[in-house]
């Protein structure tokens, strides 16, 4: 190995050794509820359902932030045929697979272990909502 080689070689293990270098850090884990839905908005803001479809979907969560169980549509307004419909729910189921399990503190996985939450999806105005 060449003097030159072996520095670019250190200089590349020095900046993987420093914290955050090279990489975006992750999200703090949510400590509260306000903070758990608005990660949890923010993650579902890229399901697409259909304009005028409104739904909530209930859910429970484990201490650890993952899911219990399937999420249930328990109200829907749909909007558009058939597949459309299909369309919108099968985005919805997929949206909580991608958004969860979600870092959460111990303190709020011990607050929200096994209770049931809701959140409320909106299509076309891209407004979502916790209940």
């Amino acid at each position: 190995m060449s003097k030159g080689s072996s520095f670019g070689l250190l200089c590349i293990l020095g900046l993987a050794a420093i914290p955050g270098a090279g990489a975006t850090e992750a999200p703090a884990p949510a400590n509260t509820l306000v903070e758990m839905f608005t990660g949890l908005k923010h993650c579902l803001a890229s399901v697409a359902i259909a304009t005028g479809t409104e739904v909530t979907v209930q859910f429970s969560m484990n201490r650890r932030g993952g899911l219990i169980g399937r999420p249930r549509i328990t109200y829907a307004h749909w909007t558009g045929d058939d597949a459309a419909r299909k369309q919108s729910a099968q985005a919805i189921a997929d949206g909580f697979d991608k958004c969860l399990p979600m870092q959460i503190t111990d303190k709020l996985g011990g607050a929200i272990a096994g209770r049931p939450m809701a959140f409320r999806l909106r299509g076309g105005a891209g407004r979502e909502e916790n209940i």
